[in-house]
């Protein structure tokens, strides 16, 4: 099975210039979990996305990589049956003409 979440928005600190470190921006996040349903075993979206969400808000990242790369591990540790995951956070307002993001892909084995 796979779960997509797509343009999941909400607000958060995140970057290094002085004006992201003081005020929350709008970003949005993408993902996909690919995980083996059987016996009734599920991955609940909805706990997936307060979970992105959630962390996000936390951890105030600087950097983008930083925040994927929390966001992979907090997934896996509270969703172990998720064995592929797809991630892209985007900042839409940081340039004024276009949007900024970064994504991965992870395998867990």
């Amino acid at each position: 099975m796979k779960i997509h979440i797509e343009e999941l928005e909400f607000e958060c600190i995140i970057g290094i210039l002085e004006h992201e470190r003081k005020n929350s921006q709008r970003v949005i996040v993408s993902s996909n979990l690919e995980y083996e349903y059987s016996g009734g075993i599920f991955v609940d979206y909805a706990q997936v996305s307060d979970l992105i969400t959630k962390n996000m808000q936390k951890e105030k990242f600087e950097l983008l990589e930083e925040a994927i790369e929390s966001l992979s591990k907090v997934i896996h540790q509270n969703f172990s049956v998720v064995t592929k995951l797809y991630l892209k956070i985007t900042k839409p307002d940081i340039m004024k003409n276009s949007k900024v993001s970064l994504s991965e892909n992870y395998t867990f084995l």
